[in-house]
This record gives C-alpha cells, sequence and structure tokens, in this order.
C-alpha cells in the first residue's frame, strides 16, 4: 500500500518520495534546509542508519541528537526509533545485519593503536548501559520486579543469542523462588510448554532487531491467553514492546558484529537483584536451602 501524505511512511521508497515532495513544497511540511540536506544524507545511507545509534549518526552528520528527532517528529514518527523501523525494514528484507555489522567492524580495524577496538568497545558498552539507566521507567521496573517475585510461574524465552540471556535469567530467579525455567526447559517444546502457563503467570521474552519472529509469535500467543509478558528489546517501537504489558528498550549500539548484550546483562542482573531484595528472607531461604541440597549431593559423590 502507497504512503499518502498524511501518514509517515513506512518504506524507504515511500521515504524518498516524501522528501521529493517536501522539497517541491506538496506535502504539507516545511523543513529547514539543514534538516532536508539531514533526511537526504538518512535516505542515502539507509544501511548506516538502519544499525547506528542516534548519537552515532548525529556525530557522522554533525549535528545534535535533539536535531535527529525533530525531524523525526516533524515527519510525523513518534520519535526518532519509529524513523530508523523504515531503514531497519529496507536492510532486514535484504538479510544484511549481520554482514552490515561485521563490515563496521572491519571499518574500525585501521587503527593500530594497541586494544584500540577493545577499548572502542568498552566506551560503547559504557555508553549503552548509561542509556539503559536513563530511559528505564522506574515504575515499570518496579511491578517488573514484583511479578517475577509472586507470580505462580515464570517462564523466559529468547533464541539466537538471547538464549543464553534466557538461561542466566531462568537460573538466576530460580535460585530464589520456585516454579521458574526457560520455557523449553523439559524440551517439551515451546507450544507445549506455553500451554502449561495459565493467566497471570510471567513470561519473560528477549530479542532484538533483526527480530526472532517465533519469539514475536510466542510473546503474542502468551499475551491473548493472559499472560503477563515482559519484553526485553530494542526500542519503544519493537514489535514485541507492542504486546508486552512492560518493556525495557535496551541500547544495543557497539563494534560486535552481533547485537550487544552488555546492557541486557545490566538490566538481567538488576531486575534479579530487586526480586531478591523483595523476596528478603524467602529468597534467603531458598539460597540456603539450595547451598544445603548442594553439599549434600556433593558429599554423597
Amino acid at each position: 500500500m502507497k504512503d499518502t501524505l498524511t501518514t509517515p511512511p513506512k518504506t524507504l521508497s515511500g521515504l524518498r518520495q516524501r522528501l521529493k515532495a517536501i522539497e517541491a513544497g506538496e506535502a504539507g511540511i516545511r523543513l529547514g534546509k539543514r534538516s532536508r540536506h539531514v533526511l537526504a544524507l538518512l535516505v542515502e545511507a539507509p544501511q548506516q542508519a538502519a544499525v547506528s545509534s542516534i548519537s552515532e549518526l548525529a556525530d557522522r552528520l554533525g549535528v545534535n541528537a535533539s536535531t535527529l528527532s525533530r525531524l523525526a517528529q516533524r515527519l510525523g514518527y513518534g520519535g526518532f526509533s519509529q524513523l530508523q523501523d523504515v531503514f531497519r525494514r529496507e536492510v532486514t528484507e535484504g538479510q544484511s545485519f549481520y554482514s552490515d555489522q561485521a563490515s563496521r567492524l572491519l571499518e574500525a580495524s585501521g587503527d593500530t593503536q594497541e586494544l584500540a577496538r577493545l577499548s572502542r568497545l568498552g566506551r560503547q558498552e559504557s555508553a549503552n548501559m548509561a542509556s539503559l539507566l536513563e530511559r528505564i521507567d522506574p515504575a515499570a521496573f518496579e511491578q517488573t520486579v514484583t511479578l517475577l517475585a509472586t507470580a505462580h510461574r515464570v517462564r523466559v524465552h529468547g533464541m539466537r543469542q538471547f538464549h543464553s540471556l534466557a538461561l542466566f535469567m531462568a537460573y538466576g530467579l530460580g535460585m530464589l523462588r520456585p516454579d521458574v525455567a526457560p520455557l523449553d526447559a523439559g524440551r517439551q517444546g515451546v507450544a507445549d510448554a506455553l500451554a502449561q502457563l495459565d493467566p497471570g503467570d510471567v513470561l519473560v521474552v528477549a530479542s532484538c532487531f533483526p527480530y526472532t519472529p517465533s519469539v514475536l509469535a510466542t510473546a503474542e500467543v502468551a499475551a491473548r491467553h493472559g499472560v503477563e509478558v515482559i519484553a526485553l528489546t530494542d526500542s519503544e517501537s519493537s514489535p514485541l514492546a507492542r504486546v508486552a504489558r512492560h518493556s525495557f528498550p535496551v541500547p544495543n549500539h557497539s563494534l560486535f558484529y552481533s547485537n550487544s548484550m552488555c546492557a541486557f546483562m545490566l538490566l538481567a542482573q538488576g531486575l534479579l537483584s530487586e526480586v531478591a531484595s523483595a523476596l528478603g528472607s524467602a529468597g534467603l531461604a531458598a539460597l540456603k536451602h539450595r547451598e544445603t541440597m548442594i553439599a549434600e549431593l556433593g558429599a554423597s559423590l
């Protein structure tokens, strides 16, 4: 379906047409010369616009991040992340995300200083974690902690690199309270495991661009059946955020050839630490019981 002049474009071709209409004075939107130039640069380099953070793009374009946010809003988007989704969809359809990320890593290989890339990666991850802390909704965080501490059942689901995050969260939460597991812990299949959840149970899902379709489908089915879905994802416009009761946008931009996991791990550890605090003596008793069982098992081997 073609984008109309009354709605923000959903495709790159639509965005190009919108730019032409703006330049011709036919779009009902007025942009300054500088904003039009910035939009043209974004359209000309969709891969860069898709995988870079707003601060990285702003640096490359010689503008402030707030300029990009205002540009997106003038075009009718809710924020820059929604404008960026146009470029991300273009890149995803070409299935070039990971190779694009690897290309960025190779582009940075010209610096021969010892540990230069590691140092740069460290600075980027520090920025990701600082941005995460600025973006977290305190009320959503507190309510999520309460759900994780009190729900009858908690399951955690992630695929590909997020499978390790799911295992970590399930292991850590399982140390504090009963009936916690990765969604497919019994290897009976995701569908069978999901069918065991009742309304009010919790499903934590994790995925980011390019989103794993099966994880999104699992979250959608769970939400329709009254399961409380918590999403760890990459933006407020993520498809997971649209079906979750609470979602946490996690910055993940770095030189790493795939999606960075550092800020995701910080969020996971923060949630688990708060659950431990919320459970208090009950959580401590669970940890002591676990230690006793491990000691008895070790003595019998």
